[in-house]
């Protein structure tokens, strides 16, 4: 099965492997997504993925994006939001609820989408800046990467979410054809 929730459940998989890898002394480390080293890149991914649930589950969320929600473990707390996360984007209603973000409301599958592009992009933003790039799944990089192409992301090309698309072969890995595209030198 190859439905958006399926895909979300395989970016959430990827990115716990790549999280679990982290050593504590790679927390610092700068991350393709430049505004963000690696510990407030994953709080980053942490707060989404919890915003999210919440609101998938029609409650409202008990902490603002920018708060912290890694607290003394990180690792722990990927662990319990990825549990969170999936367990409410499985819910039966999941796709029919409107979700709002930054820049408003979304109809739910359009949100999927979002949260699928935050949780794979981010999980390779992780991977590239801790040395694990093995643990990627380009074919899920590959299928993300032609869905945006379709889709088209020039209005979402501005500072703070993707730049502009950066030169790449066509025959490098599917993960670097994905930053390249959004702007991201991996």
């Amino acid at each position: 099965m190859n439905t958006v929730i399926a895909r979300i459940d395989r970016a959430i998989d990827m990115t716990a492997a790549i999280v679990k890898g982290i050593p504590a002394e790679h927390m610092n480390a700068q991350t393709p997504c430049v505004e963000w080293d690696v510990h407030e890149l994953l709080n980053h991914l942490v707060g989404g993925m919890n915003i999210f649930a919440a609101q998938l589950r029609g409650v409202e969320p008990d902490r603002g994006h920018h708060d912290d929600w890694l607290g003394v473990d990180p690792r722990a707390a990927y662990a319990d939001a990825a549990v969170i996360d999936s367990a409410a984007w499985h819910l039966p209603d999941a796709l029919e609820r409107e979700i709002r973000l930054g820049f408003g409301s979304v109809p739910g599958p359009m949100a999927a989408v979002i949260h699928l592009t935050e949780v794979l992009v981010h999980g390779v933003d992780l991977a590239v800046a801790t040395g694990q790039e093995r643990l990627l799944d380009e074919e899920l990089c590959a299928d993300m990467l032609a869905t945006m192409r379709d889709m088209g992301t020039d209005n979402f090309r501005a500072p703070g979410m993707f730049g502009p698309e950066l030169p790449m072969p066509e025959d490098a890995p599917a993960h670097r054809r994905l930053c390249a595209y959004l702007g991201r030198a991996c």
